[in-house]
């Protein structure tokens, strides 16, 4: 894989802890460089990280949940040309765990919003999500 670049969102609501937000999103995606800026009312959470290993965290957890199969899917239904753009629930992250959202409504403090750009998304969405063996 030659390029990667993972850029991660999420709002803080003025209701939620900074910190635990912070937590959520370095519990899923590893080492990230993160900054908070606000923006209205609340404040804007993004993180970039770049390559591959930088999904690496992100992998394994799919593998230990055991949810890759339907992981896998949603990552193929998720790819616009170069981009792999998705939503993860925000409290599910904070327990180190994931579970994919849509984009309002399952996540009632908003989501985790996550865009991948990749050179080759169908071959990082099989690197991420490898079809389990039964």
């Amino acid at each position: 894989m030659d390029q990667v670049i993972v850029h991660v969102e999420t709002e803080i609501y003025p209701t939620e802890s900074e910190d635990k937000v912070k937590s959520a999103v370095v519990s899923i995606f590893g080492g990230v460089s993160i900054v908070v800026e606000p923006e209205g009312k609340v404040r804007l959470l993004t993180a970039e990280a770049s390559g591959q290993d930088s999904l690496a965290k992100f992998r394994m957890i799919l593998h230990s949940d055991r949810i890759r199969d339907a992981a896998r899917r949603i990552l193929r239904n998720s790819i616009r040309g170069s981009i792999i753009d998705f939503c993860l629930n925000k409290q599910v992250a904070s327990a180190g765990h994931i579970s994919f959202c849509e984009e309002t409504a399952e996540s009632p403090l908003g989501p985790i919003r996550v865009t991948i750009t990749a050179d080759n998304p169908q071959l990082l969405v099989e690197w991420l999500a490898e079809k389990s063996e039964r």
